[in-house]
């Protein structure tokens, strides 16, 4: 093995100082494995290859946007966001202001209010009206209470 060789392997580097040129860096350097008079054509320019990753960044994300952009348009179309055709079409529902005592929850002031109707639904309303979290109620509380 030559001094030139084992830097090259060693390097990665031909005898003139080239980074692995197929044609011996004749190209860059002027300098021709075949001799010195004749004169190496350059070298073409490999094609384009997309690894994996590119093919998902270059179709993939575009699909992936284009799919939430149409599930957000077509969310917005169909929302049933439409109470009534006019203000006409709209009724007040009628209610009771009632001021929460200390030991009273919702299902008593349901109970109290509407003996009639199942204490579930009154709560139920009883906590959509008031747009409460949650059932737990505080003496002192106004609540709106619906008195159909």
């Amino acid at each position: 093995m030559s001094a030139s060789s084992a830097f090259h392997d060693t390097f990665g580097r031909d005898a003139f100082g080239n980074y692995g040129r197929p044609d011996g860096g004749a190209a860059a350097s002027g300098h021709s494995p075949a001799g010195r008079g004749t004169q190496a054509r350059p070298a073409k320019a490999a094609p384009l290859r997309l690894t994996r990753r590119g093919r998902f960044v270059f179709i993939g994300v575009p699909l992936i946007l284009l799919a939430a952009l149409i599930l957000s348009f077509s969310g917005f179309f169909n929302a049933p966001a439409k109470a009534a055709e006019s203000a006409a079409g709209l009724s007040l529902t009628p209610t009771v202001s009632v001021t929460v005592q200390p030991g009273e929850s919702l299902w008593a002031i349901a109970a109290t209010v509407a003996p009639e109707r199942d204490p579930r639904d009154v709560v139920a309303d009883i906590i959509q009206l008031n747009n409460l979290e949650a059932a737990p109620v505080v003496p002192g509380q106004a609540l709106f209470i619906p008195s159909k």
